[in-house]
């Protein structure tokens, strides 16, 4: 098995009502469920907005990252998959799709030490 990291995109869930936020964690909760139990699910992290980036050769720090909404970094799942193809089977039940949101999936690279 190789480890993907699937990058959630887009979706602000500030502009729901409550009670479609709590459905939306719900079909969260659910697929964290759904991949736990088949022995897919690695670990995984919803990312808070802003923060600080360091660019640059004289390492020059700012406030952000500020990126246009739908270039926004949400969180992010690791996985375990047989392939590229299962990951992105897998990935086909994010929730936020609905609402706009995308995910990135990525092969984790793996260094031997």
């Amino acid at each position: 098995m190789e480890k993907y990291m699937f990058v959630f995109m887009g979706d602000d869930a500030s502009r729901l009502s409550p009670a479609e936020q709590e459905a939306s964690m719900q079909k969260w909760f659910a697929w964290v469920d759904k991949l736990t139990k088949a022995g897919r699910y690695v670990s995984g992290e919803a990312l808070l907005p802003g923060g600080k980036t360091i660019a640059g050769a004289k390492k020059t720090v700012t406030d952000g990252p500020f990126a246009e909404g739908k270039e926004v970094v949400g969180g992010f799942f690791v996985v375990h998959a047989k392939d590229l193809n299962e990951a992105t089977e897998m990935a086909k039940d994010f929730p936020d799709f609905e609402t706009g949101g995308v995910v990135e999936i990525r092969v984790v690279q793996k260094f031997d030490m």
